[in-house]
């Protein structure tokens, strides 16, 4: 079975702590397929904007866009994964795995050659379960997605991250061009 991006990156970090620098950051090292699994017993509690108090980070943002430490990341700019789309939201994830995939679908479809980024980030007002993803494939928010249409507090870049391989990116690059040229490609912003 192929290890997870998170077990690789703790891994090369050569430390016993995880991706963030603490014990409390333990369930980000889940890949998506093992959140999956831990989730087969478990009640989705949902997750809106009147009750988001009760979930606990670190939580993740891919882009491919420069940030620093202490910047805010806001709604209002063009979406990464559709021209002329402004997005009304940002999102954000509990694992790191969906911020990679952000970051690197993002850099795709703007035809960057560089590597996307990733950070770790801070909600400054509520949020709530992205509805794109929370109780499509799976019951419940398994990849822990979310979005708010607050700010983001840039804590810091996480630049040692595996990107998926070639080959898994372009199959996930070529499902979205086969949704999108049936106009299933629906973001709900």
């Amino acid at each position: 079975m192929k290890r997870s991006i998170l077990l690789r990156l703790q891994e090369r970090l050569g430390t016993g702590e995880d991706v963030v620098g603490n014990e409390e950051g333990r369930d980000a090292t889940k890949s998506i397929a093992e959140a999956i699994a831990a989730s087969a017993d478990t009640e989705h509690v949902p997750v809106t904007f009147d009750s988001c108090a009760h979930v606990e980070g670190p939580f993740f943002h891919g882009t491919r866009t420069t940030f620093a430490a202490g910047d805010l990341v806001v709604p209002g700019h063009p979406s990464n994964y559709h021209d002329g789309r402004v997005a009304n939201h940002v999102y954000f994830a509990a694992l790191l795995e969906p911020a990679v995939w952000a970051a690197e679908l993002a850099t795709a479809f703007a035809g960057d050659e560089e590597r996307g980024r990733i950070y770790v980030v801070e909600p400054t007002g509520p949020f709530e379960d992205d509805p794109n993803v929370t109780d499509k494939r799976f019951p419940g928010n398994v990849t822990r997605s979310y979005r708010t249409r607050h700010a983001m507090r840039v804590v810091r870049e996480v630049e040692a991250w595996d990107g998926h391989a070639p080959e898994v990116l372009q199959g996930m690059l070529d499902n979205l061009a086969r949704l999108r040229a049936q106009g299933l490609d629906v973001i709900e912003d």
